[in-house]
């Protein structure tokens, strides 16, 4: 049968398709930070104006060369253009569905909450570390941001200076010591 007319597999961009880490807990708000939501609007920008332009010109050049089915041009294009399609579905999606907090207007200042920074000790190991909380998409360990939804984040939420939190880690279970607690 000619590809032609074949129906390409189109996905829903449903929350199940995604990574575990990045799946937001039925019936809960997508939070995120301003930073967050800019990152997420300048991708969709970058997407929408820049990327997916060029890229159907490039797919409308190759489809005029003559011969589809073997034309690398055209089918490495039209694989492409399918993801960032997708792509922006799902950007359009998360952007619509987010609540954007303000850390520094947060209420509450002496307890963790979203957007909080949280420098705090673990108890077994002696070892401090900093991490802000912050939304799914904006996660990021290695720069010191983690997500809300975290085993340790969630831990974490309403405790106060000098308190001791115990959480699941993969490693077992821990504790840690919270020593401070801003927001910026």
């Amino acid at each position: 049968m000619n590809k032609a007319f074949v129906k390409e597999d189109q996905g829903d961009d449903g929350d199940e398709e995604l990574a575990p880490a990045l799946r937001l807990p039925p019936g809960s708000k997508n939070y995120m930070t301003r930073r967050g939501y800019e990152a997420l609007r300048a991708e969709l920008e970058q997407l929408v104006r820049r990327e997916r332009p060029k890229l159907v010109e490039t797919v409308a050049w190759a489809a005029g060369n003559g011969d589809r089915s073997e034309n690398g041009d055209y089918i490495y294009g039209k694989k492409r253009l399918r993801e960032i399609d997708r792509r922006i579905r799902f950007l359009i999606k998360r952007i619509e569905n987010a609540d954007v907090v303000d850390p520094e207007r947060q209420q509450g200042l002496e307890q963790v909450f979203f957007g909080a920074t949280v420098s705090f000790c673990d108890l077994d190991t002696e070892e401090a570390q900093t991490l802000q909380i912050v939304g799914v998409d904006e996660a990021d360990a290695a720069h010191g941001r983690i997500s809300w939804i975290s085993p340790l984040a969630r831990a974490m939420l309403k405790a106060r200076v000098g308190e001791v939190v115990r959480f699941q880690s993969p490693a077992g279970m821990r504790e840690i010591e919270i020593v401070e607690v801003c927001y910026r």
